[in-house]
């Protein structure tokens, strides 16, 4: 029985939607951040515009509220010439009941040629995926506690841009590991790309069970997880998806994992501290390091743009 095709591809294994990592190729990921590459310099122009997707329309649909991963979609769509729409989800027919489906299919009647869909239920891109024509394409930008696509690709091209090649380096994710959609995506694309080692580090209460078997080590102290590490990323505590009370505390937690100035010197001396957003200072990091020489938070930030617009400019160029 043949295997079913990775629905992000069509039958020449060109991207046509992104939902999630997994699944990708190094090939694949690999130009796409080339692709970000070629857009890096364009917010250093006078005139921060390219024609690529000119008399495209992109629909921006937010669930879940957003801070930086909707205003940089806002800006790399309109970088590439896009008419750009977000839809006022409180104010939407959605909110007097419209299904997902049928809010999709009106904007699509509308002109629609991408979807960038921020949702709360996982699997919510993947069914308007199914359900789009051929030309109009899906863009997950988060859903549930599954996947975070971009975050990933924007993380990765972080990481190359800092330290070269992913195959001599130890990458540390720590934090609440259970519930972080940005934790799945970074580890599928760190494995496809060759990370030498990738460390999961977190209460047990925090960490799910089953990544050994993907080849990552699962650490539950900070020196262990942290020691020697060329990359850290930290990781804010999902409290709106917890369904129970699994820390004592967040001052317990930042105790025992929260990112320090001290704790930071068991790294090796030129790692590298990452963060997706939102930042608690305090929490899972101290704001000496978040404000730190090693803190590259905020270039990854800029680099969200480039790799978002490579992301949209790579799929409107293909078609199911």
């Amino acid at each position: 029985m043949l295997a079913p095709r990775n629905p992000q591809l069509n039958r020449h294994g060109e991207l046509i939607h992104l939902l999630s990592t997994e699944g990708l190729s190094r090939e694949l990921l690999t130009h796409i951040l080339d692709t970000a590459a070629q857009f890096v310099s364009v917010s250093d122009r006078e005139v921060k515009k390219v024609p690529l997707l000119r008399g495209k329309s992109v629909f921006n649909l937010f669930f879940e509220n957003s801070t930086r991963t909707r205003t940089t979609f806002d800006i790399a769509a309109t970088r590439l010439s896009a008419d750009v729409y977000t839809l006022d989800i409180g104010r939407s027919s959605t909110a007097k009941g419209e299904s997902l489906l049928d809010t999709v299919a009106n904007l699509s009647a509308m002109a629609a040629d991408i979807f960038v869909v921020r949702h709360g239920e996982s699997g919510a891109p993947y069914l308007l995926a199914q359900h789009v024509a051929p030309h109009v394409h899906v863009i997950n930008a988060g859903d549930g506690r599954h996947a975070h696509p971009t975050q990933g690709l924007l993380d990765m091209y972080t990481i190359r841009h800092f330290k070269k090649d992913f195959s001599r380096l130890v990458v540390a994710i720590v934090g609440d590991i259970l519930h972080s959609r940005v934790a799945r995506s970074d580890i599928h694309a760190l494995i496809t790309l060759g990370a030498a080692e990738v460390r999961v580090v977190g209460p047990r209460t925090l960490v799910p069970g089953d990544l050994a078997p993907m080849g990552v080590r699962v650490c539950h102290t900070l020196q262990e997880g942290i020691q020697d590490a060329d990359v850290i990323i930290t990781l804010r505590l999902q409290n709106e998806r917890m369904g129970g009370a699994l820390l004592p505390s967040s001052q317990e937690f930042f105790k025992s994992f929260g990112l320090t100035p001290e704790k930071l010197r068991w790294a090796k001396p030129d790692a590298i501290v990452m963060h997706p957003g939102p930042i608690n200072r305090g929490v899972e990091i101290d704001s000496r390091v978040v404000d730190g020489q090693q803190s590259v938070i905020l270039p990854q930030v800029t680099f969200g743009i480039a790799v978002r617009m490579a992301v949209m400019s790579i799929v409107a160029g293909n078609e199911a």
